[in-house]
């Protein structure tokens, strides 16, 4: 497709007054890079859980065990 046909085909959400054929495309996209960390994750994943809170509260949850499993071996010698 190309970019004439792009910017003619009307919208019927925007008004006329708007015109974004001077934008640039792109501008604040390392800004935003930048401030943000995203993770796309699969769909099987995803379908697991219902929004960012809870994938926090998995991957921070995993965190701790791994932690913990990190302490707990430390302590441990095999010559014993």
């Amino acid at each position: 497709m190309s970019r004439k046909s792009l910017n003619s085909t009307p919208n019927a959400d925007l008004l006329p007054e708007y015109d974004f054929s001077v934008g640039i495309r792109g501008k604040y996209a390392a800004r935003y890079a930048a401030g943000s960390n995203v993770v796309v994750l699969d769909p099987d994943v995803a379908a697991v859980f219902r929004d960012g809170a809870a994938v926090n509260g998995a991957l921070r949850t995993l965190v701790h065990i791994a932690q913990q499993a990190t302490k707990d071996s430390a302590g441990f010698h095999a010559d014993r």
